[in-house]
């Protein structure tokens, strides 16, 4: 018996969360699926899915143990690969996380514009406007904005984006416009995922986190708000820029607004990258870096090489 036994059938189940999903993806029966996961299970002595009649979940011992068997599989089907000079195809499974907005707006439409030349790629595109523990919960890249901390992760940037202090015209007829940073205060305020306003001020970059009279965490909705004339709200450009052509909105307070700040493809640090994240980012950096977001699909890509 091989240690390697039941390892690709518990990622399928776990992946597919149903047995036969999983029996179809391997091309093995139900029954050999389950037998090979039993048998995982009595060599580790760990439950590692709970099976009822409606679904299959993983137990905590089984999370842990998954993002440990894709690295697994990845690293040896990578290393079956390497030994055929000729195919540098990027295969095996791309975790990836990024915000909602951004992700449905830009990453989306790249992946999927990637992914259509590679098909033995399987793509998990996580869209969350929450920050992802890249390590703990085993994606393989991720996109994140502005300063990056952990010193974990390795990154590139793929582009920029600029923040935005804008309202109505209607509101602004009704408040007037603030003449400066000081006069926020005295306004109402729309807020989004993050309590803090960027902007610089006689040379320096300042934060100010505004009495907020309304929150959401979609950017989307609290430019909604701003253009019903609810108040003043600071968001990215491309949110904004199709409004603030319009005559929509009006930008406020352009002399403090900020540099803008960088859009990253951030991945852990291992020796070796994988060629399929490698192949993405390169991708990711061409597609963004060059377009007019948002105002086309991006263009077809190359194989990687």
């Amino acid at each position: 018996m091989s240690r390697w036994d039941g390892i690709d059938e518990f990622t399928a189940v776990a992946e597919q969360a149903s047995f036969s999903g999983a029996a179809k993806r391997l091309g093995l029966s139900t029954s050999a699926v389950s037998r090979e996961i039993a048998r995982l299970e009595d060599r580790l002595q760990t439950r590692l899915l709970h099976r009822t009649t409606r679904r299959v979940e993983l137990t905590d011992a089984g999370r842990e143990f998954l993002a440990r068997c894709r690295r697994l599989i990845d690293e040896r089907d990578e290393a079956l690969a390497a030994i055929q000079p000729d195919d540098h195809a990027p295969r095996g499974l791309l975790r990836m996380t990024c915000s909602v907005s951004y992700g449905e707006r830009f990453i989306a439409p790249a992946v999927n514009a990637f992914a259509r030349q590679y098909p033995e790629l399987r793509i998990d595109l996580d869209l969350d406007n929450r920050l992802r523990d890249m390590v703990g919960e085993g994606y393989d890249l991720a996109i994140r904005f502005g300063h990056l901390t952990d010193s974990r992760l390795m990154a590139r940037k793929l582009a920029s984006r600029t923040l935005i202090l804008c309202a109505s015209p209607d509101y602004l007829e009704r408040r007037g416009a603030p003449r400066d940073l000081s006069e926020i205060a005295s306004h109402d305020t729309l807020t989004g995922s993050s309590p803090q306003w960027r902007f610089t001020e006689g040379g320096r970059e300042i934060t100010l986190s505004p009495h907020s009279r309304w929150r959401c965490n979609s950017g989307t909705a609290v430019m909604d708000a701003a253009l019903q004339g609810l108040g003043l709200c600071q968001l990215p450009d491309f949110y904004v820029n199709e409004a603030l052509k319009a005559g929509h909105l009006v930008p406020v307070l352009d002399s403090h607004r900020p540099p803008d700040e960088g859009v990253w493809a951030v991945h852990p640090h291992p020796r070796h990258v994988p060629p399929r994240v490698r192949a993405m980012i390169d991708w990711l950096q061409k597609s963004l870096g060059t377009k007019n977001l948002g105002a086309n699909r991006p263009p077809e890509p190359q194989p990687a090489i």
